[in-house]
């Protein structure tokens, strides 16, 4: 019997250096992941990556200390259950080492989330716009995505996405402060739509930009993990403590799902230097000082929407570390009126342009760039 495969009149072999391997047909239709662009050098002015929402600040020393220690061990694959790292996290939040999954970035533990409990068409939830990268996710495993419009004040619509869920839905992902609008989510939001939710469906809260909200605005996650079994919660070490270039992030999740994610999550993902770094970053020491740090670029943030407010701009309120700019047809010139003067920004189609909160600098000039394109 000839296999399954084999070239016939109708598949003829290809010629010899010609390629044509075969491509799922799903992958037509994802969305491609745009990176903010790198800061390009320029003799006449500095130029300020400010498009990816990067920490301004480099890694406190005993965490890069932690980091070069590591490396006397980097022959040897790290600790594939990141056993160390689950244990300071869970004392961290108050649960069992059980309930934390560790992988590379929160949007690692979010594909590995999609990968656990979505089938193909099988849906997920989500507003739009938001973390870009849901879409390609859900559709990289065969889902459908229900892209939920925010609200006219780029805030999610909780009755809408509620109303959108059908007996094909798997997976609700709530993003708070929203990427890339700002708008937060409050306790009894969550709760509210935790409770409208079938109990089957996961709800996934990403708070990956949570250290930016002001304290008394925070969520309480931990309170509503322990409420609700369908929750699972979404951090990062990426933003507030300036390991991006690492990559690190985790979930709490309740048993049963933390093993699924576990399952389906790549094994030794989480690389020795990066589990030494989270670990240094959870001792007190220097959570006093990223608390610090997030305080003073939430000041920064504070300063600079009052001075866009003055020149008249009207934008979404940001609890991120980012402000949002809805432009509109105007996306691609605005971002061109900024590259001109020393400001990578990132544009969102015709949806609008995101800004990073960075260096004291960067942000006098965001003053300086946006007050010259209100006057010209």
């Amino acid at each position: 019997m000839a296999p399954e495969h084999a070239p016939t009149e109708q598949n003829p072999p290809s010629p010899p250096g010609e390629e044509a391997i075969r491509l799922r047909p799903a992958l037509d239709a994802l969305p491609a992941y745009v990176a903010g662009r790198p800061a390009p050098q320029r003799e006449d002015l500095t130029v300020y990556k400010v498009s990816s929402n990067e920490s301004p600040f480099g890694p406190i020393d005993s965490v890069r200390q932690a980091v070069i220690a590591a490396l006397e061990g980097a022959n040897r694959y790290p600790d594939m259950m990141n056993q160390q790292l689950r244990q300071a996290l869970a004392a961290e939040h108050g649960v069992t080492p059980e309930e934390i999954v560790v992988s590379t970035g929160a949007v690692a533990v979010t594909g590995d989330l999609v990968r656990a409990v979505v089938d193909p068409s099988d849906e997920v939830v989500f507003p739009w716009r938001s973390f870009e990268a849901y879409p390609i996710l859900v559709g990289a495993q065969g889902g459908v995505s229900r892209q939920i419009p925010l609200t006219e004040t780029f805030e999610h619509d909780l009755d809408a996405m509620v109303a959108a869920v059908t007996d094909r839905t798997t997976l609700m992902i709530l993003c708070t402060p929203n990427n890339p609008t700002g708008p937060i989510l409050t306790t009894e939001q969550v709760r509210s739509v935790l409770g409208r939710v079938p109990s089957h469906v996961v709800v996934a809260l990403d708070e990956a930009y949570r250290e930016f909200v002001e304290p008394e605005l925070r969520i309480d996650a931990e309170g509503l993990f322990r409420e609700f079994p369908n929750l699972l919660v979404l951090r990062t070490f990426s933003k507030a403590h300036g390991l991006a270039g690492l990559r690190v992030g985790y979930a709490l999740a309740h048993p049963r799902l933390a093993d699924a994610l576990l399952k389906v999550t790549l094994p030794f993902g989480t690389n020795l230097l990066a589990q030494a770094a989270a670990l240094a970053s959870l001792e007190p020491e220097v959570m006093a000082l990223m608390t610090e740090r997030t305080a003073h670029l939430r000041s920064e943030r504070s300063r600079v929407m009052a001075g866009l407010a003055e020149q008249g701009w009207e934008l979404p309120a940001s609890q991120g570390n980012f402000v949002f700019f809805p432009l509109g047809e105007q996306c691609q010139e605005f971002t061109d009126f900024c590259a001109d003067r020393g400001l990578v920004v990132r544009r969102y189609g015709d949806d609008g342009v995101r800004i990073t909160i960075a260096e004291d600098e960067a942000n006098d000039r965001i003053l300086e760039v946006c007050g010259a394109w209100r006057q010209r």
